[in-house]
């Protein structure tokens, strides 16, 4: 259902080659996803000390073991999917830390640990899809500030009309600082929202398999971000 044959076919083909390719890929997944990935780890007491290592480890370990190759587009979507992963590895991190108590050192897991995603609990997925949808927000958002590369002056103000702004300023207040009058500002703002929709909805098409999904998967954004 949402795993696109083209974003996500190519970046889980190249988790296959031991190349530049396969580094490429281990990166971009990283760092579009490290931010729900470690949300979550927290949520799950993952202890500070070890939480950039154990989000570090959860990415390679998904790239060594091809887990992208292997998920199943008809089971879920891929958020659903990779809240999955996160919980399978802990919890496969955990017993080999019991086996290892147990064992003095020895570890008593199979080396083919079954890798396939556990189902995660109401409160998992929760967290898990408040801390995706944020994600969301911010690649939209660094997609839209490089359209301002050049005017970071205007960006700073206009920025606070865009979701997630602790406080919007009034039309007044952030048309004395661009320098425009109040119609020109307005007239930015409106631009400025239009694109920052384009930009969200580019982001979700990547995450979901078919052009029909976007929709559904920008109206539960819409209803993850509004709930309380």
């Amino acid at each position: 259902m949402a795993f696109p044959t083209t974003h996500w076919s190519q970046l889980a083909a190249a988790t296959l080659h031991g190349d530049s390719r396969a580094s490429a890929a281990l990166g971009e997944f990283y760092n579009r996803y490290r931010g729900p990935v470690r949300t979550f780890f927290h949520f799950r007491d993952v202890d500070a000390s070890e939480l950039e290592d154990m989000v570090q480890a959860f990415f390679l370990h998904a790239m060594e073991r091809s887990l992208l190759r292997r998920a199943d587009r008809q089971k879920g979507s891929f958020r659903s999917w990779l809240c999955g992963a996160a919980v399978n590895f802990l919890r496969t991190h955990s017993s080999r830390r019991e086996a290892l108590k147990r064992g003095g050192g020895m570890v008593a897991l199979s080396l083919d640990d079954d890798d396939t995603p556990m189902p995660a609990t109401e409160d998992d997925q929760r967290e898990f899809d408040r801390a995706w949808a944020v994600r969301m927000l911010e690649l939209a958002f660094d997609r839209v500030q490089r359209d301002y590369i050049d005017e970071p002056g205007s960006f700073a103000v206009l920025r606070e009309f865009l979701p997630g702004s602790s406080r919007q300023p009034t039309t007044a207040e952030a048309a004395a600082q661009t320098g425009w009058n109040e119609n020109t500002l307005r007239s930015e703002v409106h631009r400025l929202r239009i694109r920052f929709r384009e930009c969200l909805r580019a982001e979700v098409t990547l995450t979901t398999s078919a052009p029909h999904e976007v929709e559904g998967e920008i109206a539960w954004l819409r209803e993850v971000l509004s709930a309380k």
